[in-house]
């Protein structure tokens, strides 16, 4: 039986560190050998989690500007007990971004192995 709210608690932490720009928190959720994948600009960009790490550790939180945070999962797709994709919208600034993460359970619970984005759209007006 898949663990459903165990799951489900990992997407909240990914959503909530993201408001905030917590890297703590991004640590508790990701693998650290994961990498994020991007094909927006005509040619598939990788990067390893520690330099993704790097830029939310440096950048304004929504949190920080007032920004409610504007988060949903879209669908929950389980491969098996311990292995699921979960797609996700959500708001970081003036942007809009659909994330499919993979997610595998092991030793130290539910933790993003892979994560593929896109920028949906951006946000012409002003925050929040």
């Amino acid at each position: 039986m898949p663990r459903s709210a165990e799951l489900l608690g990992a997407v909240d932490v990914y959503f909530r560190a993201l408001h905030t720009c917590d890297v703590e928190l991004l640590d508790s959720v990701f693998h650290p050998a994961s990498s994020l994948f991007d094909g927006d600009e005509g040619t598939i960009t990788v990067d390893p989690y520690p330099a993704w790490r790097e830029v939310v550790a440096n950048r304004p939180s929504p949190a920080s500007v007032g920004q409610d945070r504007d988060d949903e999962i879209i669908v929950v797709d389980w491969l098996s007990d311990t292995a699921a994709m979960v797609r996700v919208r959500l708001r970081v600034l003036d942007s809009i971004f659909v994330d499919q993460l993979s997610f595998v359970d092991g030793p130290d619970g539910w933790r993003i192995v892979a994560k593929a984005w896109h920028l949906e759209s951006i946000i012409a007006s002003p925050l929040p």
